[in-house]
């Protein structure tokens, strides 16, 4: 069974080593798609939309209104302590692919019942343009 909640935020980003408009700071209306896969307890639920937004919400939050950087990224990190921005430092470019592998990681840590086999993040940096990544999960009996 498969159930899906969507999300969303404002978030600001840069590419620097993209070569065209995305090494400009710039930000997007960012949506994602969470799918989780497993088995439907005695309730019949895989988990509760409540459960997820519970998990997920808190993630959303931190990157809501922020700017996500590189660490590597010194002259943005160095503008946004200046300001006094909010930011989120991470350990890579700030793709619409890395953002999801980010956002699995931080669910995975956050935890999931245990009969949650995968959980699948889509997420749209716009309207028409997205990257998907799903990760399998141990099953404990």
């Amino acid at each position: 069974m498969k159930i899906a909640k969507e999300f969303n935020w404002e978030m600001g980003h840069r590419l620097p080593f993209h070569e065209g408009k995305c090494k400009n700071l710039h930000g997007h209306s960012y949506k994602c798609m969470i799918e989780v896969t497993g088995e439907p307890d005695s309730n019949g639920m895989v988990i509760d939309y409540f459960d997820m937004k519970k998990i997920i919400g808190p993630i959303i939050d931190e990157l809501d209104h922020s700017f996500m950087v590189s660490r590597n990224d010194l002259e943005v990190l160095e503008f946004l302590e200046k300001i006094n921005s909010q930011k989120v430092v991470v350990d890579f470019d700030s793709t619409a692919e890395n953002i999801c592998i980010y956002l699995l990681s931080k669910i995975k840590a956050a935890g999931l019942p245990q009969n949650v086999s995968a959980v699948k993040a889509r997420v749209f940096e716009t309207e028409n343009s997205y990257a998907e990544e799903e990760i399998k999960l141990q099953v404990k009996n």
